[in-house]
């Protein structure tokens, strides 16, 4: 079952064409990586699944049941973490755990445990400071707690390790790793070693339409790979290159044949014993996301 549906979606702000003919699915139980440029339309896409924002033409889906702007009846799924998450600094984590709780109408002792438990995943267990003296990485870890406390079925977080240390990145991101098995997970960015890292599904938003859509193999198979060369003696790369034109220069003695084919290995083998060239290692490379990226916003 796809989680959320969004069928052909526009919005515009003024003469600013935002977003065109978006469509893509996400499926329960994923966790999905929206991927695209700062100002891309990545943050608009996601308040109008919040209802926040009017779309201009087309259908946005959450559980089964249509976004209406304005109103919050499906807001009820959903849980969010915006990209910088504001909360009252005089509070504890409990205190504003409690509050959140009180605010989706849970009951005393269901706001304890829930509390107790989320407090718990996301590190946060025992600490008893006021938030206002928290880390960046202690209050996103907080902000995914308050988007779990009501149990939702998606969860939507708007660039949650972009301002983040590599170990508060790592800690986000298991977060969200094993959030997975009750809740679907939806979660800008625009960085793709964290897309790699966790996700099963991904969107390349670009020209305000998703271009490339599918799971991490599928998306990479769309796309042929790059034939690595790594020479045994310093300099026979240049003589390889002078035999070979369609390969192009490495990094540190190494050449790239891209866009290669399985039948080319045989070609390139029988070139490399006829002319003497002694190799250390040859491996096939699969297209990585940056490049994926860079060629679908054509740089």
């Amino acid at each position: 079952m796809d989680i959320l549906q969004i069928s052909h979606v526009s919005k515009a702000f003024g003469k600013n064409q935002v977003l065109k003919d978006l469509t893509f699915s996400v499926p329960e139980h994923s966790v999905f990586g929206f991927i695209g440029q700062n100002g891309a339309g990545k943050t608009t896409t996601m308040k109008m699944i919040l209802g926040l924002l009017r779309a201009d033409q087309g259908e946005i889906l959450v559980n089964g049941e249509r976004v209406v702007y304005g109103r919050g009846d499906t807001c009820r799924h959903i849980g969010c973490l915006p990209d910088v998450p504001e909360f009252y600094s005089f509070m504890t984590p409990a205190e504003y755990l409690d509050l959140c709780g009180q605010v989706t109408g849970m009951g005393r002792q269901e706001i304890r445990k829930r509390s107790g438990e989320l407090l718990c995943q996301v590190g946060l267990e025992g600490v008893n400071r006021r938030i206002g003296g928290f880390s960046r990485g202690m209050k996103q870890r907080l902000g995914i707690a308050q988007a779990l406390m009501n149990s939702p079925r998606l969860l939507i977080c708007d660039e949650p390790t972009s301002a983040l240390d590599p170990v508060g990145r790592k800690e986000i991101l298991e977060i969200l790793q094993s959030v997975r098995e009750h809740t679907t997970v939806l979660f800008s960015t625009h960085i793709l070693s964290d897309v790699e890292r966790i996700c099963d599904r991904i969107g390349f938003l670009h020209g305000g339409s998703v271009v490339l859509e599918g799971s991490l193999e599928e998306v990479r198979g769309t796309r042929k790979g790059s034939l690595e060369v790594e020479f045994l003696r310093e300099g026979d790369e240049e003589k390889f290159l002078g035999l070979y034109p369609e390969a192009v220069p490495g990094d540190k003695g190494k050449i790239l044949v891209p866009q290669a084919e399985e039948g080319q290995v045989q070609e390139l083998m029988g070139l490399l014993w006829k002319n003497a060239l002694p190799v250390r290692r040859m491996e096939f490379l699969e297209p990585t996301l940056e490049e994926l990226f860079m060629e679908v916003v054509g740089k």
